[in-house]
């Protein structure tokens, strides 16, 4: 094992994240590492890189999962390019606008509920507008109805 490898601490302190952090990325197939003869975890590098691009993604509203799909298709080392990152974004950028709309959606519709005080399903023009949802029986159905319906 080459001496270039930094120690989980190492890479903590070096990318601001807490050690538990690491550890989850590294058990959802963010990170990979290597065990010294003692089972502790070395890391090449470009870990720092993998990580510093799963805080920027995270910090867009991505999942770990969305995160995970993307770093499939790198080997596992591999530090993320800004040809990489460019590539990501655009993938990435339908999903964003969707969040956007989704979130101007609720800006809008809070301003009708100041202090109407509703409280109702039925009525409430955010989360049910015309009592659509009722036809489909009871239970939670959906939270941006407005956003899902362009999409369909």
């Amino acid at each position: 094992m080459s001496e270039e490898r930094l120690t989980i601490g190492d890479v903590a302190a070096r990318a601001g994240v807490a050690t538990s952090a690491i550890r989850h990325y590294e058990s959802q197939g963010l990170l990979t590492s290597e065990r010294t003869s003692g089972n502790q975890r070395r890391y090449a590098r470009t870990v720092l890189r993998r990580i510093a691009v799963i805080q920027a993604a995270q910090h867009v509203g991505l999942s770990l999962a969305e995160i995970a799909e993307a770093f499939s298709r790198f080997p596992p080392d591999h530090a993320p390019t800004k040809r990489d990152w460019a590539r990501l974004a655009r993938e990435w950028r339908p999903r964003l606008d969707r969040r956007i709309r989704e979130l101007e959606q609720v800006r809008d519709g809070l301003s009708m509920c100041v202090g109407c005080g509703c409280l109702s399903m039925r009525q409430c023009a955010i989360y049910n507008p015309d009592d659509e949802l009722a036809a489909g029986g009871p239970g939670a159905r959906r939270v941006f109805p407005q956003v899902e319906r362009e999409q369909e």
